[in-house]
């Protein structure tokens, strides 16, 4: 479930915690589909996300393909350690760009995507 939501340097960033199963998944695709524009830039904080079924994993994809098509970039941040390896070896972090830290994620979201890939 989303617990909190802000705007700051023209990035939304989304405070993700608890399960993020099939019960909490349609919530959040509610709260951030809306929030995909052009150059858009997301930050997820995924520190306190204590478990992601394949139904969270469906939504961040959803979230990613949709932010591409609008050339926007989101940022994970925060990722626990079983998230971060369930990511890993399904290829989920093939997609996104992750970061340990909150001010890891704004620095990344501040320069071009280009540059980041370097």
């Amino acid at each position: 479930m989303i617990t909190d939501m802000k705007q700051l340097d023209g990035v939304h960033i989304a405070v993700l915690g608890g399960d993020i199963d099939g019960r909490s998944a349609p919530q959040i695709q509610e709260t951030l589909l809306p929030l995909v524009s052009e150059n858009c830039k997301i930050l997820l904080d995924m520190s306190h996300v204590t478990y992601m079924s394949s139904a969270g994993l469906r939504i961040l994809l959803l979230l990613y393909r949709q932010i591409a098509d609008n050339a926007g970039r989101v940022v994970l941040v925060g990722l626990p350690e079983k998230i971060w390896d369930t990511m890993s070896i399904t290829g989920f972090l093939d997609f996104f760009e992750a970061y340990s830290t909150l001010a890891e994620g704004m620095a990344a979201l501040h320069i071009p995507a280009e540059a980041a890939d370097k």
